[in-house]
């Protein structure tokens, strides 16, 4: 297992495509859901045990060896919006270019045939870290970091929130994160003996419409 791929990985600078995407952040500005410090963590904390968690299920599940398709096709049926699963794949797709290039691998170059168009960005994800040699673990702690750090860094650009505020936000959403890592992990485990079934489906219906209203915007400063 090696710690500093890891922190490449879940570095902000690794060429994965998340600057781009805010999360939902852009869309719940706009609808005044998020204006302060306050409303960003209610926002991210929300993410965190939704979207955050199957995503943290999803990755660790693919670093466990689960096929790809079966779990792209379970993030699939977890994706309602149309808008969010093509941004979803958009990102897979430029994460596993960046993960061709960083941890060459067969189960890499047989995922990039499978899915020429691109794969779900968590499966893709836990393919890297296995790839790396990262554990269940360290492939659901960065799915779930990625899934509020977005948002937090989107939110500085659009509202030109401190970035010292949004710092905070995610040290305190911490304690929560590796709680959500524990389940997400736990959930991944099942799926031996239980199927794809046994990975969570928390909903944030919210986010599903959020998302389909923001990609008809003829204006906006992020893809997602």
């Amino acid at each position: 297992m090696s710690r500093a791929a890891l922190l490449v990985l879940a570095d902000g600078r690794f060429p994965a495509g998340g600057h781009a995407h805010s999360g939902g952040a852009e869309a719940a500005v706009k609808a005044g859901r998020i204006s302060s410090a306050a409303t960003l963590e209610d926002f991210c904390r929300g993410r965190l045990h939704t979207a955050g968690l199957v995503a943290g299920a999803l990755a660790a599940a693919a670093v466990l060896g689960v096929a790809a398709g079966e779990l792209d096709a379970a993030a699939d049926a977890r994706t309602p919006s149309p808008a969010l699963r093509t941004a979803a794949r958009r990102l897979g797709r430029q994460l596993l270019r960046a993960a061709r290039a960083s941890w060459p691998s067969a189960e890499l170059e047989a995922l990039a045939r499978e899915f020429p168009k691109g794969a779900h960005q968590p499966v893709v994800l836990g393919l890297a870290a296995r790839a790396a040699g990262l554990t269940p673990q360290d492939a659901a702690y960065c799915a779930l970091y990625e899934s509020v750090s977005g948002p937090a860094t989107a939110t500085v650009r659009l509202l030109g929130l401190d970035p010292f505020d949004a710092t905070g936000v995610l040290a305190r959403l911490a304690p929560e994160l590796d709680r959500v890592a524990d389940s997400a992990v736990e959930a991944a485990r099942r799926v031996r003996d239980e199927g794809v079934d046994a990975l969570p489906a928390a909903s944030a219906p919210l986010l599903e419409v959020m998302a389909e209203a923001h990609a008809a915007w003829p204006v906006r400063l992020f893809a997602s």
